[in-house]
């Protein structure tokens, strides 16, 4: 009972049950004489059914698709698709989690579950895993802008070798960038307007997987220098060893790259800290339909992730890196059609920062300013700051991969595993879900699982770091 009057869904107070709720009407009841909790379901949703499966699935997809390849080649195709599809399916069952917990109190913000499941202290956590995990995110999509945004700067106009320029810099194209594109999307009020913006990066997504698909057949195995008058260089079999069985697939293999495959996986399918901001802005919201969206999503990224990294594995086998364009550009840097490719990467993961950004921004009004309506200035500092911390952490990070590995193996089990189960288990009452029954059991299992995941994968990294040990693959 302490649990239920600390939530409010004591029966006394009018609380008829999880499925007695109609998810149009007020989710807690309103007492008479007693000033009513604005909520997140006060506000009117205008965002349809497809834009919201766009920004969803721009959420889920971005950088990490150019990780999946190399990940395959360190854990073969069988075990990569088992991963691949737990990963999946874990992620469906936390946002079920979510939109539970969420449809119970009324509240559609991830840092609000965490005040009424744990108070302030939750809401903090929440807020800063949030916080951590998607400036992990941006930086990791703008890691990519600085590394390749020069390379096909350089290409377009038939230079050999980088000149020294200032517009062949990536310290300050992502600069050029952040302001001239990412912050006048950033700065709308409403993260539904960005639907048409998702929509075009998942078109240029889809371009990116078909020309994986076509250069499979296209680029031999063992790479050869067939172009060696142009700006070409097979360094990327340079330091490998060729055996006879190279070119030949692998069901299951483990090596000490495996230990970066798992997270990989998982942050490839964090999209959680969006789920809540689309499920409030989403016309005609009801839980059903916002589960029904991040199926679709959830779906849609998979059969994507795993043409991606099945057929860029079948291209380059045990060579490939863990930013796959880059071995593309390792065997033709001029290329016409890869070329195009990197420019599309390069447009779609620009267009994705936007939408990372607002969960961020939305938790740090959360915790700062709870009480305060709508102000541009604090819209537009927080904004100015976030991209200005992500700008200087993208000029000193070393490795696109570490971003994957490091964050991946810390908040993206928070957000997918933890948080999502523990929240689960505080607010659903006892009365309707007692602590022994077998859903709060399986969420109590679904959040020990995060921990052991954490635990091994940041274990595993941190052997690997300390060890020194050779990357293959290892990025820019």
């Amino acid at each position: 009972m302490e649990l239920q009057k600390m939530n409010g869904h004591s029966k006394d107070n009018g609380f008829d049950g999880l499925e007695g709720l109609a998810e149009h009407d007020e989710f807690l009841p309103h007492k008479a004489g007693v000033k009513k909790e604005n909520h997140f379901t006060d506000f009117e949703g205008k965002t349809s059914f497809g834009m919201s499966i766009f920004n969803l699935s721009n959420a889920i997809m971005g950088s990490g698709i150019l990780g999946l390849a190399f990940a395959m080649a360190n854990t073969g195709i069988i075990l990569f698709l088992m991963l691949l599809v737990s990963i999946a399916l874990l992620s469906a069952y936390s946002i079920h989690l979510l939109l539970k917990s969420a449809g119970v109190v009324g509240i559609r913000a991830y840092e609000q579950l965490g005040n009424r499941a744990f108070g302030t202290p939750g809401k903090i956590l929440a807020g800063c895993i949030i916080s951590v995990h998607n400036i992990g995110a941006m930086s990791s999509y703008l890691f990519i802008v600085k590394s390749e945004l020069p390379l096909v700067i350089q290409a377009f106009l038939s230079k050999q070798e980088n000149t020294g320029e200032w517009f062949l810099n990536g310290n300050y194209l992502i600069i050029i960038v952040s302001v001239a594109i990412i912050l006048p999307l950033a700065l709308m009020k409403q993260l539904g307007y960005l639907g048409y913006t998702s929509g075009f990066s998942l078109c240029c997504m889809v371009f990116f997987v078909i020309s994986v698909i076509f250069k499979k057949f296209n680029i031999p195995c063992p790479l050869v220098d067939q172009h060696p008058n142009n700006f070409t260089s097979v360094n990327v079999i340079k330091h490998m060893n060729v055996t006879d069985d190279f070119c030949e697939p692998k069901m299951f293999t483990t090596n000490s790259q495996t230990a970066y495959t798992i997270p990989i996986l998982a942050f490839s399918f964090v999209c959680h800290p969006e789920v809540l901001p689309i499920y409030t802005e989403l016309r005609d919201a009801t839980k059903k339909r916002m589960q029904n969206i991040a199926n679709v999503s959830i779906l849609a990224m998979f059969c994507m992730y795993l043409t991606t990294a099945l057929f860029g594995y079948l291209t380059f086998f045990g060579a490939v890196e863990s930013e796959m364009l880059h071995t593309y550009s390792q065997v033709n840097a001029l290329d016409g059609l890869m070329l195009c490719v990197r420019l599309a990467v390069l447009v779609a993961v620009t267009l994705t920062v936007p939408v990372v950004l607002f969960p961020i921004r939305r938790a740090l009004l959360q915790m700062f300013f709870p009480d305060k309506p709508f102000s541009w200035p604090v819209h537009i500092g927080i904004t100015f700051c976030l991209l200005f911390v992500v700008n200087l952490l993208v000029i000193f990070v070393p490795s696109i991969r570490d971003i994957f590995g490091f964050i991946g193996a810390t908040s993206a089990p928070s957000l997918i595993f933890i948080l999502p189960a523990i929240f689960y288990i505080r607010i659903i009452p006892e009365d309707q879900e007692p602590l022994k029954s077998r859903p709060k059991i399986q969420a109590a299992c679904f959040a020990a699982l995060g921990v052991v995941f954490m635990v091994m994968s940041l274990s595993f990294i941190i052997i690997d770091w300390v060890t020194g040990e050779s990357r293959s693959g290892g990025g820019h």
